[in-house]
């Protein structure tokens, strides 16, 4: 076989074989294959488009690239939750309690961020102690206890994915919704999950800016997670305004605790109660109503916080956060920024609200850049809020003055006013099951 003869096929709009995409995957993965020669592959798939049978082939070979992670030493359904990607984005932290004290397991494996703040593994280190890696027996005994576990991705799970897209962020070939959906789906599949719910963000903060390309990736994703054996769904969401009041990483797992404490904003607790709905519903079989009476109890009743403590406290962080998040590392420096007129805060740039969390040290530009945990982002307003001159609207927190003064004017460059008050988008817009889309009551 001639990765030529892939490449003409391709490009002239023929459908890979199984045998084709398994003999890409693995040059892809032993490094027999060139970069050149991967990258016009990727360029022919990104313009000439993947089917739906080779999007699923491609995604069980990713898959099958590296390790399988094996959770049969953990009892019962295990769900996981994937989002794709957003600003002020901590619904893990919450989700993960909620639907472990409704009785489903939740084996959460979570990479490090690279953008606009850390991942969930990276935000929970901001817990004085927490350690994200740990032994698999005592991952599983953990799960098996507590109800939940949230570790750093181990092992090498699809390793192909990790090649592929270093070279697809690179050669202009990022937007293809069966590459987006290959590269997710199969590190989900990898990681071993009976059941998978999707955040499928869309709006200026998020990849699919459209509904349309958002539903369609949803589609895509569930098909794939169906195909494979595993219960999926997704919810579509908006991301045209940071979620929560919070940007960054300590700032966010304290906004977390305290919506587990029943005192979250409203968009947070009602994506966070949803996302752990689907996950409890998918994981036992019972209606969807049911279940987010479930999980609302859970929240009120302090059972998924106290979840949260034995989960902190088995990986051996100070779970005293749960009702001191001061505990964690405060910042040295902070500034406001003021509405400049009255009216209303219009609708923002949440892609430079994120770039501005960047600036202040709470994400990474390259991954070997180190994460200030303390850098963040605490907004006092959000659009559609009515303001008065003068007023604050936000305060910036980093260690470092510089980048307290680079990411303080680059936010208030993305803040408009406006006299009436903005339409905003509903924040959660549809489901996405097998049994097809549905708008979102």
């Amino acid at each position: 076989m001639q990765m030529t003869d892939l490449i003409i096929k391709k490009r002239d709009g023929g459908e890979l074989s199984r045998e084709e995409l398994a003999w890409f995957v693995r040059g892809v993965t032993d490094g027999s294959l060139p970069d050149y020669q991967i990258s016009a592959l990727l360029m022919a798939m990104f313009l000439r488009k993947l089917t739906l049978r080779e999007t699923v082939e491609l995604t069980r070979l990713m898959a099958d690239s590296g390790d399988r992670a094996d959770l049969s030493g953990i009892e019962g359904i295990k769900a996981d939750k994937h989002s794709t990607g957003g600003v002020g984005d901590k619904t893990t932290l919450i989700c993960t309690p909620l639907t472990a004290a409704c009785g489903v397991r939740v084996a959460k494996m979570s990479g490090r961020g690279l953008g606009f703040t850390g991942g969930t593994a990276d935000k929970i280190l901001s817990i004085p102690g927490f350690r994200n890696e740990i032994e698999p027996q005592a991952f599983f005994d953990n799960v098996n206890r507590v109800g939940a576990s949230l570790i750093a991705q181990t092992g090498n799970l699809a390793p192909a994915d990790k090649r592929l897209y270093a070279l697809r962020d690179v050669t202009g070939t990022v937007e293809n919704r069966s590459l987006i959906a290959a590269s997710i789906m199969s590190k989900k599949l990898a990681s071993g999950c009976d059941v998978l719910v999707l955040d499928v963000k869309t709006g200026s903060g998020a990849f699919m800016k459209t509904r349309e390309d958002a539903v369609e990736l949803a589609r895509l994703m569930v098909s794939i997670g169906e195909e494979a054996g595993v219960r999926t769904s997704a919810l579509i969401t908006d991301m045209d305004t940071p979620l929560g009041n919070t940007v960054g990483n300590a700032i966010e797992v304290e906004e977390a605790i305290e919506t587990l404490h029943g005192r979250g904003p409203a968009d947070l607790t009602e994506l966070s109660l949803a996302l752990a709905a689907e996950m409890v519903h998918l994981g036992t079989g019972d209606a969807l109503t049911v279940c987010m009476e479930r999980v609302k109890t859970a929240l009120y009743d302090g059972s998924a916080r106290k979840v949260l403590a034995n989960l902190i406290q088995a990986q051996h962080g100070d779970h005293g956060v749960i009702d001191n998040p001061g505990l964690m590392k405060q910042p040295r420096l902070n500034a406001s920024i003021c509405a400049e007129k009255d009216g209303y805060l219009d609708k923002m740039d949440t892609e430079a609200v994120g770039r501005s969390a960047l600036l202040l040290g709470a994400g990474r530009a390259r991954k070997e850049d180190d994460i200030d945990p303390s850098a963040g982002i605490r907004f006092l307003k959000k659009p559609g809020d009515a303001v008065q001159a003068g007023e604050p609207v936000a305060h910036l927190y980093s260690d470092d003055a510089e980048k307290l003064a680079d990411g303080t004017a680059l936010l208030r460059s993305t803040m408009g006013y406006c006299s009436a008050k903005p339409d905003l988008v509903p924040l959660i817009q549809a489901r996405v099951s097998r049994e097809g889309v549905e708008e979102w009551h």
